[in-house]
């Protein structure tokens, strides 16, 4: 009879009492679940606080962009990422965007949308109507769920109400606009959408189901925008090839797909460090680049009249600096620190910034010696190290590979057991 994975009650078990479970049902070393239970800088008994059913935690490795100028200030920027060349892509980037005085950015104020879900209406434009006769009373209704954030500037600010037409009929979706400061404000918003559900089913005499907020944050945009000096990005050549994949991504979705992925390498880097919640920023970004009804850039890269190269992104950027795992988590609060924002508008603004340095340095490497030549050479480490090398084998293994350009598990295996019979003859 086969392993069975239904358990009862799993949750009310220690770590370690799970733990022995999944050790015998995958049948895992000793090595292998101590491993799981020290995972260093954080605390199994706060990681069993975090979320459910925790066993261990996983580290990820956490880097350092450097060279970053954002509105005339200096910046480090912490990066959590499995994936090879990235921070030093960024690095790069921003070292070029900073011969042309670095990057500029902006954002809208800290507003999140929730929306209530009404249906069963037998006359949805005239219920519209008579929620936006209710519109003080709702929105006193939700601020009275967050006095504290009302207290500090925020809290529900407006609504809009739309009639949508769906496979089930007319549904009446009222949105409540929440200026949630320095937090990413999702439990904030939602807890206001309940409040006042009743308030909407009483005004339009339907039925209220979902109550949530929307990752489409629309009216919480990050924007950024550099001038690299055509010199600084590797001539006029270089800065007609990264027009011209920019002009390809504008146009094509399977391109763009992969472009916008290289942006949000860059932020969901720094988002992850943080704890923020990377979900939420790539959806709300993928989203927004498909608003028009045709999946498009978040980035623009064009060539000014001196012939520089100038690029501009524009996105959702719901983060915060406050609440949730980022003040739980001992190494965000440290990346926080690092960063040294002091608003979520700011951290945005940085945020959007990464992004932006990220997408120059792939599409630079695109038009210029192609993607391959920099990330295979940091990627050989991983695979010389998946292998089984240690120490400067490690380098010596991943030089060689890419000096091949055979960047292959096989082929690391080979060079490490060559390795290793060398050195049996030399000694």
């Amino acid at each position: 009879m086969g392993r069975s994975s239904l358990f009862s009650g799993f949750y009310k078990l220690s770590p370690k009492e799970r733990l022995a479970f999944v050790k015998e049902f995958a049948n895992l070393t000793d090595e292998e679940c101590n491993l799981l239970m020290n995972a260093g800088s954080l605390p199994l008994e706060l990681a069993n606080r975090m979320i459910e059913n925790v066993v261990g935690a996983i580290p990820i490795p956490l880097g350092i962009a450097v060279n970053f100028l954002v509105n005339k200030r200096d910046y480090l920027i912490p990066m959590a990422i499995e994936e090879p060349s990235v921070v030093a892509a960024a690095s790069y980037a921003a070292k070029m965007a900073r011969e042309g005085g670095g990057f500029y950015a902006s954002s809208t104020p800290p507003i999140m949308i929730g929306q209530i879900q009404a249906v069963r209406i037998k006359d949805p434009y005239a219920a519209k109507m008579r929620v936006l006769e209710a519109k003080e009373e709702i929105l006193r209704k939700a601020n009275e769920q967050d006095p504290v954030l009302v207290s500090l500037g925020g809290g529900a600010k407006d609504l809009d109400v739309k009639v949508i037409h769906t496979t089930q009929g007319p549904m009446l979706i009222t949105e409540l606009h929440v200026d949630c400061r320095d937090a990413m404000g999702a439990n904030a918003v939602n807890t206001m959408a309940e409040a006042v559900a009743p308030m909407i089913e009483r005004a339009t005499g339907g039925r209220v189901y979902l109550r949530i907020v929307s990752n489409l944050a629309v009216k919480r945009l990050a924007r950024a925008w550099c001038v690299v000096p055509k010199e600084a990005v590797g001539g006029e050549e270089v800065v007609e090839g990264v027009v011209s994949a920019s002009a390809f991504a504008a146009a094509d979705p399977y391109r763009a797909a992969t472009h916008n992925k290289g942006i949000l390498n860059g932020i969901i880097a720094v988002v992850i460090a943080t704890c923020n919640d990377h979900r939420a920023v790539e959806a709300g970004a993928h989203a927004y680049a498909a608003r028009s009804g045709h999946y498009t850039t978040l980035s623009t890269w064009e060539k000014n009249e001196e012939g520089d190269l100038v690029g501009s992104i524009e996105l959702p950027m719901a983060v915060g600096i406050v609440g949730g795992a980022v003040r739980t988590h001992p190494i965000a609060r440290i990346a926080l620190k690092i960063l040294g924002v002091k608003t979520a508008n700011e951290f945005a603004e940085v945020l959007a910034a990464v992004g932006l340095a990220q997408n120059l340095a792939a599409l630079r490497a695109l038009a210029n010696e192609g993607i391959q030549r920099g990330h295979m050479s940091l990627h050989a480490r991983n695979v010389a190290i998946a292998a089984g090398a240690t120490g400067e084998l490690i380098d010596v293994i991943a030089d060689k590979m890419v000096e091949e350009r055979r960047v292959r598990i096989d082929r690391a295996k080979e060079l490490i057991e060559q390795y290793f019979q060398f050195s049996q003859r030399d000694s």
